[in-house]
């Protein structure tokens, strides 16, 4: 049987698919009448993942595994829990394991690029991305092709959860290459610093800078947000690079001594 999860890749998503779930495991019973049913333990994880409670929910789906190892969708669920965790190289074995089993399963893709990146099984990563591009290209995969992103990584700076996301096309009228999610303790978002490259801008220094733009080079802005509020913290020119990105972000969030101001006004 084929397990249908959502393209977009958080626990969040995941979660509205719990009748799925259960069903694939309704015949499942376990092999210890003192433990939960792989059912029951993958409701139990599913409800510590939506009370922000990864660690609960990762020994809910373990017990699952347990009873039933070849199971896709709870080492799926499985390897959602442990990114929430950092417990990269634990979600990239409970990802490749889903992805063995399931292994037209597109969107098993999304869940493994961001245990990869985490990981920092660069070159692995890198192949996921191609993979998901190819996928939201291909007319013969509609859902991948309706998805206009994907959570390329999670990681901690400071008292944070950062979620990268990674856009296929730039989005929205001021063309977003990557979003960085800034989440608290509680699981909270209380900022986002988008990775962004406008026309205006990018017109006034592709005519200061022609040979750079002809390499196909732009002019990066750096821009948090919050409701209404608008925070320009810095720009940079070169190529939409992820790894040139993601340590410039990182920067802004150390430098960051009060509160965020999503975060204050909390």
């Amino acid at each position: 049987m084929k397990l249908k999860f959502p393209g977009r890749a958080i626990a969040s998503t995941l979660l509205a698919f719990l009748p799925l779930v259960l069903h694939a495991q309704q015949q499942s019973a376990p092999a210890d009448p003192s433990q939960p049913s792989p059912a029951a333990a993958t409701e139990t994880g599913l409800d510590a993942l939506k009370a922000n409670q990864p660690q609960q929910a990762l020994e809910q789906f373990e017990l699952a595994l347990k009873a039933n190892p070849n199971d896709a969708a709870a080492n799926l669920l499985a390897a959602t829990a442990a990114l929430s965790l950092y417990k990269n190289d634990l979600a990239v074995k409970y990802a490749e394991k889903a992805r063995g089993l399931d292994p037209g399963n597109w969107k098993v893709h999304t869940t493994l690029v961001a245990a990869y990146a985490g990981a920092g099984m660069k070159q692995q990563r890198d192949g996921e991305r191609e993979i998901l591009r190819k996928l939201h290209a291909d007319p013969n995969a509609p859902e991948a092709m309706q998805t206009k992103g994907f959570l390329l990584e999670m990681f901690p700076v400071k008292q944070y959860r950062i979620e990268a996301v990674e856009y296929f096309v730039p989005v929205e009228k001021l063309h977003i290459y990557y979003r960085f999610v800034i989440r608290n303790a509680a699981g909270k978002r209380v900022w986002q610093i988008d990775v962004e490259s406008n026309d205006f801008d990018q017109n006034s220094w592709a005519k200061a800078h022609p040979d750079e733009a002809a390499a196909g080079k732009r002019q990066f802005q750096l821009v948090g947000q919050d409701r209404n509020l608008h925070v320009d913290y810095r720009m940079f020119s070169g190529t939409p690079d992820y790894d040139t990105m993601r340590p410039q972000v990182v920067a802004v969030i150390q430098e960051q001594t009060a509160p965020f101001p999503g975060e204050a006004a909390r």
